[in-house]
């Protein structure tokens, strides 16, 4: 792990490089070019918005006991890092199968590429953060100086995905049927975080759905409504703390140790 963040260290211009360049490739050749990577989201958002806001007449949704916030502004604070998750997840994933010109490059660092993935990811992170903050203050919740800790979580959030994608990245070479599993687990995924629905609410009647605060998109959806709503500090979500960089360091350990072990036969088999 030590080295493999000393290389991401002295490569971190040319991890710049390919990202820029991902992230312009991806929609070379259309009209509307970067325009789709944004639209895509935001017609998600409000096919959410419309069911469950308008169909449901969920016009609120209750953050703490007592206290309830238009529920759009919910919504909109859980899905923009999953959507950020979703995407690192399923492009790094395919990191090596996608630049394995490269992966054939004797003198190439390959253990960027997953980085190069999630970087990329940014470009459009970072506008919806900057949309999610404007809609906020819309509402009455202006931005101000507890707003900067969203670069914590969203930090906190690639330092796990790039993880995860070190190690899937480097298994999908071997079991190219993971890329459909990591699919399957994404759209499982999205409603098994407390994204369009109240744990709270549930662990009221259903004691046992505790469980589900394990899973560590939950800490950085918990730490984003935190910030943006006033309701919290990161010391406040108390052991969700130790626990997220606990599994971040699992991960990472576990994807490390795989991806070194695999490396010397990915040009073999790509």
């Amino acid at each position: 792990m030590v080295h493999m963040f000393r290389d991401f260290w002295k490569s971190r211009r040319l991890i710049w490089k390919l990202s820029r360049n991902d992230f312009k490739t991806r929609y070379a050749g259309s009209y509307f070019g970067v325009v789709w990577a944004m639209i895509q989201p935001v017609v998600i958002v409000l096919v959410y918005w419309f069911v469950f806001q308008i169909g449901l007449n969920n016009a609120t949704a209750e953050l703490k006991q007592g206290i309830h916030v238009p529920f759009v502004l919910w919504l909109v604070s859980g899905i923009v890092p999953w959507f950020y998750f979703s995407e690192s997840l399923s492009n790094g994933t395919n990191a090596l199968l996608e630049y394995n010109y490269l992966v054939k490059k004797v003198v190439f660092n390959i253990d960027i590429l997953p980085l190069v993935k999630t970087t990329a990811a940014l470009f459009i992170h970072g506008f919806f953060v900057l949309f999610m903050v404007l809609l906020f203050a819309l509402y009455g919740y202006c931005p101000g100086i507890h707003t900067l800790k969203i670069i914590y979580f969203s930090a906190s959030l690639t330092v796990f995905v790039t993880g995860l994608c070190m190690l899937t990245s480097s298994l999908v070479v071997f079991f190219r049927d993971l890329s459909q599993i990591i699919n399957i687990f994404l759209q499982v995924g999205i409603w098994m975080t407390p994204i369009m629905w109240s744990l709270e609410d549930l662990l009221a009647k259903y004691p046992f759905l505790a469980i589900l605060k394990l899973n560590p998109l939950c800490y950085i959806v918990y730490g984003y409504r935190a910030v943006l709503f006033r309701t919290g500090s990161v010391a406040q979500l108390g052991w969700m703390n130790l626990y997220f960089w606990g599994i971040t360091a699992l991960v990472w350990a576990a994807g490390s140790h795989v991806f070194s072990r695999l490396k010397v036969h990915f040009a073999d088999v790509l």
